[in-house]
């Protein structure tokens, strides 16, 4: 199972963080499932008016996140999903999708959750969207990734060289 080892979901206090999920338009079903528990993370983080874009495929989440985080977003969380064919198009969109994310991450210094599923079946892409009788919540995780990561930054821009940094905290 690929959600073996992952770690619990702990809120942070989100208050503080400007939040902006992208989210691809392909597969309904999946697409919505994943929004539902990238929706439930914020929440439960306290993240007030987080913004949601649609765009129309997960080649296109890269662009619209680097232009958000270009914008001031604290964490930019990328939802999508690639379900493989007969074609090398699956390999293609994943690979593009996963760099540049990566590159959005690395030159913006912004949080970006990696919501992409990249799966063989739709089967699979299902039971990873955090739907009723899903194994797993993709959506959630990619949101409290983000979240944890986008805290940790603003604690060390504002303690550099401090004692640690990155604990979550209660949302009390």
């Amino acid at each position: 199972m690929s959600g073996a080892g992952a770690p619990t979901h702990e809120p942070v206090d989100g208050r503080d963080l400007k939040v902006a999920v992208v989210a691809a338009s392909w597969h309904t079903q999946v697409m919505d499932g994943l929004l539902a528990g990238a929706r439930r993370a914020l929440a439960d983080s306290r993240v007030e008016a987080p913004l949601e874009v649609r765009v129309p495929g997960t080649f296109e989440l890269p662009v619209v996140a680097a232009a958000l985080a270009a914008q001031g977003y604290d964490a930019v969380v990328a939802l999508g999903v690639v379900i493989r064919g007969g074609t090398p198009h699956f390999e293609y969109v994943c690979s593009a999708a996963t760099d540049g994310l990566s590159r959005v991450a690395l030159d913006h210094g912004v949080a970006v959750g990696f919501g992409v599923l990249t799966c063989d079946t739709e089967e699979q892409a299902l039971d990873r969207a955090g739907l009723p009788g899903s194994s797993e919540d993709k959506g959630l995780e990619a949101a409290s990734a983000a979240l944890l990561t986008a805290r940790t930054l603003k604690d060390l821009r504002a303690r550099p060289g401090e004692g640690t940094v990155g604990e979550s905290r209660p949302t009390a």
